[in-house]
């Protein structure tokens, strides 16, 4: 039985909020180090290719390229502990800018897949948990990435039945809202996705909680079916759940950079990717930062529920 007690609650949340800034800082090193490692060189990208040595020098001394990696690196966190995230070298408008002109499509996006994976995933895994249902469609659902799924539905639904279109376009200056059909094969495809992995982790907590004394003897007061399913099964296995939905929040990050690249999108990912074409690179650290920040906490989130509902 987990300890309730306040100075128990004190040094857990302490814990897992100095792990949390661990993390955050080992993550902005790796994302650091990897932006230093895009192919190509990024002075004479923006310098052009008829540009001169000299120019190119020039740009490089302008973006503070030619400084050593730990003191770009340190002036770089330090912004960010400011509250800035640099400014683009394409278009030199501020990284916080760009974030904010994209999070409302990422963040409208990731919520309507939510509440379609939250459900489907849960259902299947206490289904196929208890020994109700094949696990294949589930295992093809984890194993296939997100991108030839999206290319998949494209091709279904857009290209061989005309009913969606393949391209999420959004018109400029207006939301996906206002053209709710785009929104239907990026949410399909991150929802399935989740969906199968949120089912696949929640299939082994159910198994385990479907043998237990408790569950047994549930059944032997004939307790069946849905009934024993919701009301026995399911709250026993809620600390799982909440931990494998806390991932699958985490894992509509990555799999959004995928998918609103694949589509068309205008949300973050697209935006992050597109920044690495070009080799952006305040854009791409600041956008790749923001996005393991938001995983990170929803890891933090479904740590401390967790806990919550264990301990009741």
């Amino acid at each position: 039985m987990i300890s309730a007690g306040p100075q128990s609650w004190v040094r857990f949340l302490l814990g897992r909020l100095a792990a949390g800034v661990f993390a955050l800082v080992a993550l902005s090193v790796l994302v650091f180090a990897a932006t230093a490692v895009l192919p190509g060189d990024a002075a004479g990208a923006l310098a052009g290719p008829e540009a001169t040595v000299e120019e190119r020098a020039r740009i490089q001394a302008d973006l503070g390229l030619d400084r050593p990696p730990v003191e770009r690196y340190l002036n770089w966190a330090g912004g960010v502990l400011r509250g800035d995230l640099g400014t683009a070298w394409v278009g030199g408008r501020p990284v916080t800018e760009l974030l904010a002109d994209r999070i409302p499509d990422s963040l409208l996006l990731a919520g309507l897949a939510l509440i379609v994976l939250v459900p489907l995933g849960l259902a299947v895994g206490l289904w196929t948990g208890l020994g109700r249902g094949p696990t294949t469609a589930v295992l093809v659902a984890v194993a296939v990435p997100e991108f030839l799924t999206a290319a998949l539905l494209a091709a279904v639904f857009g290209a061989w039945l005309g009913w969606l279109p393949q391209v999420s376009l959004v018109p400029l200056g207006g939301s996906a809202l206002g053209a709710p059909e785009v929104l239907v094969l990026p949410v399909a495809c991150l929802a399935l996705v989740g969906a199968g992995m949120t089912a696949r982790v929640l299939r082994g907590a159910v198994a385990q909680v479907a043998t237990s004394p408790y569950v047994e003897a549930a059944r032997l007061n004939g307790v069946h079916g849905s009934r024993l399913a919701l009301r026995h099964v399911l709250p026993a296995a809620a600390g799982p759940a909440v931990q494998v939905v806390a991932t699958a929040v985490g894992g509509l990050v990555g799999g959004a950079v995928v998918v609103e690249t694949v589509f068309g999108y205008p949300g973050v990912g697209q935006e992050l990717a597109q920044a690495v074409a070009r080799r952006d690179v305040p854009v791409v650290q600041g956008l790749a930062l923001v996005l393991a920040a938001v995983a990170l906490l929803a890891l933090l989130v479904g740590d401390v529920v967790r806990r919550l509902v264990e301990a009741r």
